[in-house]
């Protein structure tokens, strides 16, 4: 048993890049790495370097005509199929090796906590969440976290809960353990009948053995700070309880922040916060303290996602980073170099109060609605009851 986090972590991780003005640019990683650093997170911490996938490890999740597909498209072309040579999944050079070193960081990263030599272990580059068995999809070739997931089951892990928090339903997740008994994955994401993959609704609650396990919150367009919290206390401590899993994986997109231009959730930096502190949270309390911290979205590349990731990782490492702590002046100087002329944040935070009244039961509003809705499709099947507050 070890109470240590582990951070995997190189710039080689900064090859997986779909190339010019692709909203999902490395530069957010690079800006977020230089953040932490600056700001202390990092001190005494040596990352662990990644490894690239494996074949076998590999197809777990995917089909080996997708992975050949992979391999081959840099020089076939986009008629290779496959959801690749799209707009969203664009062609690159070395675009198996790159992915496949996503992928293998997130197993880097689960090796740590399978292993005991760290409780929680943190890969930001991961959270690739869309991928399915055989295709590419929304920025996403190869599904790290299917793969890391479907990994621990190999070794010896029997029960692992999902949490996916991006604004984009996991879908991807989603599909390849909907009928597995031994995962339970819970998305909290916009509604799908107001964003993209148009999946993630109540309704879909798992197949089989695993009927219950899977697990939506589609959340009004606008939800802030206090309305996520709201539905994220209402739906996910009971669930969890009820499942007990032994390590909680997490998709910390993000990208549900006010300011991202793929979405439109509203919440702050502070919010951000303190979900992760949420997360941190549950994993202590209903996985032992094991904890698998995955990236994933987040388009506003420069504002945003450098500070709520720090935040992320801060969190992870015990080492939370006051809220109204400036950015340090030699990140700025660096960020301007790159972000042209979007102007920077000069602090750690938005300024606003992330406290939120708990879920009583009642419906007063839409993310009310929501939670009721999640509540009655899948409390019941854990033996729950849906209008108990304290369920």
């Amino acid at each position: 048993m070890s109470d240590e986090c582990a951070v995997v972590w190189d710039d080689s991780l900064l090859s997986y890049d779909l190339g010019g003005d692709h909203p999902l640019h490395p530069v957010r990683l690079d800006l977020t790495m230089r953040l932490a650093r600056s700001l202390g997170v990092l001190d005494g911490v040596r990352p662990l370097v990644p490894r690239q996938a494996e074949e076998a490890e590999l197809a777990r999740s995917h089909t080996s005509g997708y992975l050949e597909a992979v391999r081959v498209a840099p020089s076939e072309g986009p008629d290779v199929g496959h959801g690749l040579g799209t707009a969203d999944n664009p062609v690159f050079e070395g675009m198996h090796e790159a992915s496949a070193l996503v992928a293998g960081a997130s197993i880097t990263a689960a090796e740590q906590i399978v292993s005991g030599r760290a409780d929680r272990a943190v890969n930001l580059a991961g959270g690739l969440h869309h991928a399915m068995a055989d295709n590419a999809a929304g920025f996403c070739v190869y599904n790290d976290c299917a793969v890391a997931i479907a990994w621990m089951l190999a070794n010896g892990v029997e029960r692992i809960a999902y949490l996916d928090i991006d604004v984009h339903h996991g879908d991807g997740v989603q599909a390849a353990f909907r009928d597995d008994p031994r995962v339970m994955t819970i998305s909290l994401h916009q509604h799908p009948h107001t964003l993209w993959p148009g999946t993630g609704f109540p309704t879909e609650v798992g197949d089989g053995a695993a009927k219950g396990e899977s697990v939506n919150v589609a959340l009004p367009p606008g939800t802030d700070d206090a309305g996520w919290a709201r539905a994220l206390h209402a739906v996910v401590p009971s669930l969890l309880k009820a499942f007990a899993p032994q390590v909680l994986v997490t998709q910390c997109g993000a990208d549900p922040h006010r300011e991202d231009p793929l979405a439109d959730l509203s919440l702050s930096v502070d919010g951000q916060r303190a979900a992760y502190r949420a997360l941190r949270d549950f994993a202590d309390r209903y996985a032992g303290g094991k904890w698998l911290i995955l990236g994933g979205g987040g388009y506003a590349l420069y504002r945003v996602v450098p500070r709520a990731w720090t935040h992320l990782l801060a969190t992870a490492l015990d080492r939370d980073v006051p809220a109204h702590r400036n950015v340090p002046a030699d990140w700025m100087a660096h960020a301007a170099t790159v972000a042209g002329n979007v102007p920077l944040p000069t602090s750690m935070t938005d300024w606003h109060d992330p406290g939120f009244t708990p879920w009583d039961g009642t419906v007063e509003c839409s993310v009310d609605a929501a939670v009721r809705d999640t509540r009655h499709a899948v409390f019941p099947l854990h033996g729950l009851d849906p209008a108990d507050s304290r369920d």
